[in-house]
């Protein structure tokens, strides 16, 4: 067994007032990262730009997000949990007041895109489930993980409907001023980490450049990892676009913030279970399972006819296989390398979701400019699933084997 440097697992009681402040921190930091795509349409008549020119910005933000992503996991690997969490904090709350100032294109591509971008990913699911799997016993991590996903869906939840009021009641220049204050809470959420998730030091068993090598070599990481552009392809893509898809069939802008909020609300038990499972069966093939269903899902609201019932039902069902896959994921990651570079390797591999998520926002934002429909995104969606569905099967779930001298190291 590796000799890693960190605390003793807590008890009970401590654990679940971590992963109550580790879900919480996601459900502000997730949250607000959910509810950009309530500004698209008013932001965008106001200002007189394209739908183009608001989608490139999150797409940017979302590739920001991933390339930043990896040195953001080895920081909170090497120096702690804590300091990364508050420095994405600040980053947020001052990137989404300047994108409350933005008057021209740029301007907001810098906030909305880089800087919030940054913020992001030191405040992300990678960051915080590195330390949530490092502190829960090994037979409760994939639970523990699934617990604290939950945030992000209680943040669509919360967020999405807070969003839409403040932009309905106060226009959206006041609505994103007041998000801004509500990312600081991120602060005060994070201190349990800085007692508990001890930075990573000389002391554990393998050096970073000996797993990341080990990861590039193994064939189920590879897999693995293309597997989740897929998953940030969608989810990007319908938290960015539905309620300008929803307004273009003639729906009020309530029901693109009521069907984004379903999804979280319906994902809160869906990340659980889907982590709750993942501790019993293959986590291979429930990511296969996941994929196949969510062709199938968006399949069946193509072909449906757009009624307030189709909509929330789709929103729903979709809610139940929305991120359950970040908990198999990363699940997977730790089940096969450990959880020592954890944030480190989950971080990678969040890059390639974050590459998705970027082709998700800015190619829906091209497509509907150029076509006026957003009938091929949804298709390449679908087609997406399927091939995700497909290169997840073979991969290998069985644990590394390591040669004493790493498992030995002081």
């Amino acid at each position: 067994m590796s000799t890693e440097s960190q605390p003793a697992p807590p008890r009970g009681w401590l654990l679940a007032l971590l992963l109550g402040s580790a879900a919480l921190l996601l459900c502000v930091s997730m949250g607000v990262r959910q509810s950009f795509g309530l500004y698209l349409t008013p932001l965008t008549r106001e200002l007189g730009w394209g739908r183009e020119t608001f989608a490139l910005a999150i797409a940017i933000q979302n590739i920001v997000y991933g390339v930043s992503q990896p040195f953001m996991g080895m920081l909170a690997d090497r120096f702690g949990t804590f300091r990364v969490l508050s420095l994405g904090a600040l980053l947020y709350a001052l990137g989404v007041f300047a994108m409350s100032q933005a008057a021209v294109p740029l301007a907001f591509t810098l906030s909305a895109g880089l800087l919030v971008g940054v913020a992001q990913s030191a405040t992300s699911i990678a960051i915080v489930i590195g330390a949530v799997g490092r502190l829960a016993p090994e037979d409760q991590r994939s639970r523990a993980i699934g617990i604290t996903m939950t945030g992000t869906s209680f943040g669509q939840l919360v967020m999405l409907p807070f969003g839409q009021a403040l932009i309905d009641g106060y226009g959206w220049q006041t609505a994103l001023l007041v998000t801004s204050g509500v990312t600081l809470l991120m602060v005060p959420l994070a201190l349990g980490f800085a007692l508990r998730s001890a930075p990573r030091g000389a002391a554990a068993g393998q050096r970073l450049g000996e797993a990341l090598g080990e990861a590039g070599r193994h064939k189920g990481y590879r897999l693995l990892t293309a597997g989740f552009f897929t998953c940030g392809f969608h989810v990007t893509f319908i938290a960015t676009h539905l309620p300008s898809y929803l307004a273009d069939q003639r729906f009020p802008g309530t029901a693109g913030a009521t069907a984004l909020a379903l999804i979280g609300l319906f994902n809160i038990a869906g990340t659980y279970v889907w982590g709750h499972l993942g501790g019993r069966y293959s986590k291979k093939r429930l990511l296969s399972l996941i994929y196949f269903s969510r062709a199938v899902v968006i399949s069946v609201f193509m072909l449906a006819p757009k009624t307030p019932l189709t909509i929330y039902v789709f929103a729903a069902v979709l809610g139940t296989i929305w991120l359950g896959t970040v908990a198999l994921t990363s699940g997977l990651v730790g089940q096969i390398f450990g959880v020592q570079y954890l944030s480190t390797l989950f971080g990678i591999a969040f890059l390639m979701h974050q590459v998705g998520s970027f082709l998700g926002a800015w190619l829906g934002g091209l497509v509907y400019d150029l076509a006026g429909s957003y009938d091929p995104m949804w298709y390449a969606a679908i087609g997406l699933a399927l091939l995700a569905t497909a290169v997840n099967w073979p991969i290998d779930e069985r644990a590394v084997a390591r040669p004493a001298r790493a498992e030995q190291a002081a």
